[in-house]
């Protein structure tokens, strides 16, 4: 794997590095001992799939509030996404700052968020699907969301939204979410 350092500090975008002959190709999503190096999570307590039927679909902004803040380790199984991650850390030097990866099925790359950032995507594909590894179990009680549009981040989301939420539709600006400890 090959990891390389977002603007956000402690964000990384990873590329699997694919091995191949006349079968195919193999490459290693995950080593314990190589996120140990880079100083990140490497115990993971959840796994989720999200799938998108439409393009142009948006999921976001979400993140999980202490104690059940989360990192995560996000890849392009289907399709492909522009992957967006917020900064909401309390003192960060980035703190409302955005930075995005673009994923892609064949592409190979993934993301990896740490504890502390909102997250969301816009697939770029019809039927993108996404797997989330976390490394604490989700808490409804914890959820919380920031408004895809708000101004103040100014996310450039590559295409028209064509399918949102109505809960995504009505989260909070950066201005009303409490920074992250």
């Amino acid at each position: 794997m090959i990891f390389t350092p977002l603007a956000l500090d402690g964000a990384y975008r990873i590329d699997l590095e694919r091995r191949g002959d006349q079968r195919g190709s193999f490459a290693r999503m995950f080593c314990q001992e190589e996120f140990q190096q880079y100083g990140l999570t490497s115990t993971w307590s959840q796994c989720n799939i999200s799938h998108s039927v439409l393009s142009g679909t948006l999921r976001g902004m979400h993140f999980q509030r202490p104690p059940k803040a989360d990192a995560k380790l996000v890849k392009c199984m289907a399709g492909s996404v522009f992957d967006v991650i917020v900064d909401l850390r309390q003192g960060s030097e980035t703190f409302g700052q955005w930075a995005s990866v673009m994923l892609t099925a064949d592409g190979g790359e993934m993301i990896y968020i740490p504890k502390g950032f909102a997250h969301g995507f816009q697939s770029l594909a019809d039927d993108a699907q996404l797997l989330y590894f976390h490394s604490d179990s989700y808490s409804p009680s914890d959820e919380g969301g920031l408004h895809h549009a708000d101004a103040e981040i100014g996310i450039a989301w590559p295409l028209e939204i064509t399918c949102l939420s109505d809960r995504d539709k009505t989260l909070p600006t950066l201005a009303k979410v409490v920074p992250i400890s």
